[in-house]
């Protein structure tokens, strides 16, 4: 939509002298916005971010940034007829991400690499690009809002479907480069951008949404950390909160916090992986209640409200795993770390099962992304009852 003097960007000249870089990742949503944003008349630019090796991508589906993706890209490309480019990350991502991914399982931690990626590639290394090329600003596909308060700042919001809201993944984005970010697929649902590819003409318009890490072949994270880091594929032993000997594994890499299956022990309760030694090797395991979290420690902490947590404490709602609901806690400012590096305490409401280091706590006011951290530690407050 458009008014008089700012076009649906957000700024006070016509699409036409409007350049926006658009990251095309050779799928439906990122294909959408460069055929919304062209048909409007702005100066769309396509960039596709070559990851990893063609060779072992070239075969993989469900998946972004691959062999065939690229293809899907420039085919977008040139059915809207706009320029397209693609860019070789290779080195970056492996530095930035995979090799993080890699090492937060042998820490023996839970590792998000998507949220990673857009920290330290697409809306850092990327978004460096776009102001070189002379863009006003990247686009890209996500399913997240992006609004303007009241004194001009802007703010990220839910996306408007709920089962498709990618705000999760988006937390580490700073205040600085929101401000040069449009998602224009936040306010739309998932039915209506395949309509909108199909009314454009794109090859895209049946293409399955991405599935896995797009680096990590069928989902089989161990035998991708395995190659980079053999150690943590190294055999250890499975105890129980007391230390008793239980049953041996074959690498700490095979499991997560919260995990029932595939433990391989039997028992009278079925038994959970409470925590991760990784530098021991060992496995601790015990019944679903000794999962119960109430106390969470965040680093890393990335704030988006101008407002800073108060001594006292926060009423928000937190989000502890992408797939799960908000719950809602307060959030108090945490100690400072060595590095200087801002820390946050969490309490929640109610005992959480199955909060893993690694992950993320991402903090929302209702729809309003505030802010969040990488889970470092979790623990139940005394006296907290487990009962879920």
């Amino acid at each position: 939509m458009m008014s008089d003097t700012v076009n649906s960007l957000g700024f006070a000249k016509p699409p036409s002298e409007t350049r926006v870089v658009v990251a095309m990742s050779g799928g439906v949503d990122s294909s959408v916005v460069a055929g919304l944003l062209a048909r409007e008349g702005y100066d769309v630019i396509g960039i596709t971010l070559q990851l990893y090796d063609h060779g072992a991508a070239i075969a993989r589906k469900g998946a972004c940034c691959a062999g065939q993706d690229i293809h899907d890209a420039r085919s977008v490309a040139a059915r809207l007829g706009i320029p397209h480019y693609v860019l070789d990350y290779e080195s970056r991502f492996r530095q930035s991400v995979i090799d993080d991914f890699a090492e937060s399982y042998v820490q023996g931690e839970t590792p998000i690499p998507c949220i990673r990626c857009n920290q330290r590639v697409k809306f850092r290394d990327l978004l460096e690009t776009a102001r070189d090329l002379g863009a006003d600003c990247l686009a890209t596909g996500h399913y997240v809002q992006r609004a303007v308060s009241a004194d001009g700042s802007p703010e990220l919001h839910k996306g408007a479907d709920p089962r498709r809201d990618q705000s999760y993944f988006l937390y580490t984005t700073t205040r600085e480069q929101l401000d040069y970010l449009r998602f224009p697929l936040g306010g739309l649902e998932k039915p209506a951008v395949r309509k909108l590819a199909e009314d454009f003409g794109l090859v895209v318009a049946d293409k399955p949404d991405s599935q896995d890490i797009c680096f990590v072949p069928n989902g089989d994270y161990a035998s991708v950390v395995a190659k980079l880091r053999p150690e943590a594929a190294e055999a250890g032993e499975i105890v129980d909160a007391q230390g008793n000997l239980l049953g041996r594994h074959d690498g700490v890499i095979h499991f997560t916090v919260g995990q029932r299956k595939g433990i391989g022990i039997a028992g009278p309760e079925p038994l959970y992986v409470l925590r991760l030694d990784a530098a021991r090797r060992r496995v601790i395991v015990g019944p679903r209640a000794a999962l119960a979290r109430t106390d969470v420690l965040l680093r890393e902490l990335n704030w988006l409200d101008a407002q800073p947590i108060p001594p006292e404490g926060r009423a928000v709602t937190v989000k502890l795993r992408s797939a799960q609901p908000a719950v809602a806690a307060v959030i108090r400012p945490g100690p400072e770390t060595d590095a200087g590096a801002s820390t946050a305490r969490l309490d929640l409401m109610t005992a959480e099962f199955g909060v893993a280091p690694g992950q993320a706590g991402v903090v929302y006011d209702g729809d309003r992304l505030l802010g969040g951290g990488w889970i470092a530690r979790a623990s139940q407050a005394a006296g907290t009852s487990a009962a879920a």
